[in-house]
């Protein structure tokens, strides 16, 4: 039997010009089929443009998984309110890194299917957040929208179809809780950024109490190609549940990290082998299917199918995609502790399971690094992180309690050697990128 090469995995659809030059600009977009899908949905009525969504299957690619489609009809119709489509491209998980080279590099596969959406929901006024830190992708996102408006795919009545949109490009201030979509509306209207009490959903009150769609960057960006080529050859990829093409985020220690776009289903193996593996004369210890807010994966899991059933099946979740593969020179409760500290740092402080949890599993984590760790310790972060999981005002204490429970899962053995041995029995520097090079340079 032949076997593939591993490449021909591969479906590069959001990324297939991201290497021509200039790649960015509406020429460039438009010698790559860009905007023919507009004109085919625009010929379509808006619930049927939903219907088709919904029926590729597309499910939503911040995290979460929920059928865009579906999303889309929950707007009620004919209720004389404005509706109102925001795309959230604060992208900040920790490892998460494909929205924003998306952004950089074919910004107009996001601006078309915003428009899209915008027909099929009936919205007017269409919002991108983008996180403010990205200077060089808010100057090429608001290049974007220009050459868009000039080109008459903004503005009034859009290639004459009557259709009129306003695009507004919003940087943020920098908060990790502005990725959750209520936050993001508050930070919108002026407020502090901080998650809001549902019911009422944002479909129902979003955007200036006004029915709202908030959807990922990538989710938008791959309607254009859905419209154009057929729901049919969406579904082809990936597996029933979860239909088509996605990019995947791998990075840390391996050979070649990057970009990643292939179908859904795919495998950390598969992709390793696309990437070159780990770096020379190391192997991998653990990993993160979604950044790293998802449970953490090890060796055993290197063939669990990328897929949102595949995934959640195996006790983890796929999340952004964000594949950061560590190999044995790091120390899993540094890492952790890292993330940790992220997660303290960036609460919004609205609710006390996570203000406070988090702040107490930071202390708990940095003193079993320092060597001061007593063995009651590891049942106290456990507790403590259950006492956070899933009684938090939004998803945000989840995802920190995440690395907590699935580390003590299949690593408690190497915080017990911390506590044992009173310190850390790692050397930090061995797990950094240039740690290989500088002692053969040493050594020579």
């Amino acid at each position: 039997m032949t076997v593939e090469p591993a490449e021909k995995l591969l479906a590069p659809v959001l990324s297939a010009f991201w290497d021509d030059p200039r790649s960015w600009t509406l020429d460039t977009y438009r010698r790559h089929e860009g905007y023919q899908a507009l004109t085919k949905a625009l010929a379509m009525a808006p619930d049927d443009v939903i219907a088709y969504v919904k029926d590729s299957g597309l499910r939503g690619r911040g995290g979460a998984g929920f059928p865009t489609g579906m999303k889309w009809q929950f707007i009620p119709q004919g209720d004389g309110k404005p509706h109102y489509l925001v795309v959230n491209a604060d992208e900040s998980e920790p490892g998460t890194c494909k929205d924003i080279p998306l952004l950089f590099a074919n910004p107009h596969s996001l601006i078309e299917g915003i428009v899209i959406a915008c027909w099929a929901i009936r919205s007017h006024h269409a919002f991108i957040y983008l996180r403010g830190e990205t200077v060089p992708v808010l100057r090429r996102l608001h290049e974007a929208v220009r050459e868009a408006y000039a080109a008459g795919y903004l503005g009034k009545n859009i290639k004459g179809s009557g259709f009129d949109l306003e695009l507004t490009v919003h940087a943020g201030a920098g908060a990790y809780i502005c990725g959750e979509e209520t936050a993001l509306l508050d930070s919108l209207e002026g407020r502090r950024g901080q998650p809001r009490l549902r019911p009422p959903f944002p479909a129902v009150e979003g955007l200036y109490a006004c029915p709202t769609v908030v959807n990922n960057v990538e989710s938008i960006a791959s309607v254009p190609a859905i419209i154009n080529r057929g729901k049919e050859w969406f579904r082809s990829m990936g597996s029933e549940k979860s239909p088509g093409f996605t990019l995947y985020s791998l990075s840390g220690h391996v050979a070649r990290p990057g970009q990643y776009e292939g179908p859904l289903g795919i495998t950390l193996r598969q992709l390793l082998e696309m990437g070159g593996g780990m770096r020379p004369g190391h192997r991998l210890k653990f990993w993160t299917p979604g950044g790293s807010s998802t449970p953490m994966f090890t060796d055993e899991h290197l063939d669990v199918p990328l897929d949102y059933e595949g995934v959640g099946a195996a006790g983890s979740m796929l999340g952004t995609k964000a594949l950061q593969c560590f190999d044995e020179t790091t120390c899993v409760v540094r890492a952790v502790t890292r993330w940790t500290e992220f997660y303290a740092h960036e609460s919004c402080g609205k609710c006390t399971p996570c203000r406070e949890g988090t702040y107490w599993l930071v202390q708990l984590l940095r003193d079993i690094e320092a060597g001061k760790g007593r063995p009651e310790d590891l049942d106290k972060l456990n507790d403590i992180a259950d006492n956070i999981n899933g009684k938090s005002f939004c998803a945000l204490g989840d995802g920190a309690a995440a690395p907590i429970f699935s580390s003590l899962k299949y690593f408690r053995a190497e915080y017990e050697e911390h506590i044992a041995g009173k310190g850390c029995p790692f050397d930090p520097a061995r797990s950094t990128a240039w740690a290989d090079k500088s002692r053969t340079e040493v050594n020579a």
